[in-house]
């Protein structure tokens, strides 16, 4: 089973596993599970990081690889259909990155792991 984990879920699994749910963390540790990260995510990180909003241990370039690594995560690339379905969702939810990835996983049917309210209010299959 693929999923896509919404930009705090990777960050929380990967610094702050405590902040997960049972559940998802149940999830995770099953071997027929593929975590999915998408290039939003890590263009997300990558700005807040350079904004000096989130601090890391390393840079992005590095922590996100080594993490990705660590998690046997697949790295997910954001595609023109992806960015036009964003487009097209109702406006439920104004930010940029989290319509990029409900876009994302609708169009690639994916469950997201989220536990963000408003992502949860667009016809995607969520979990947390």
């Amino acid at each position: 089973m693929r999923v896509l984990l919404d930009t705090c879920t990777f960050i929380w699994l990967c610094a702050e596993p405590s902040r997960l749910s049972a559940s998802i963390t149940q999830l995770l540790g099953r071997r027929d599970t593929l975590p999915v990260l998408s290039h939003a995510s890590i263009l997300e990180i990558t700005l807040k990081w350079t904004a000096g909003k989130i601090i890391l241990p390393a840079p992005p370039r590095q922590w996100i690889g080594e993490q990705a690594a660590i998690w046997q995560m697949a790295l997910l690339p954001i595609t023109p259909d992806d960015i036009y379905r964003a487009s097209e969702l109702p406006t439920l939810h104004a930010d940029p990155f989290d319509r990029l990835l409900v876009a994302t996983a609708i169009g690639r049917r994916l469950s997201l792991l989220t536990p963000d309210e408003w992502m949860k209010r667009y016809p995607v299959s969520c979990l947390w």
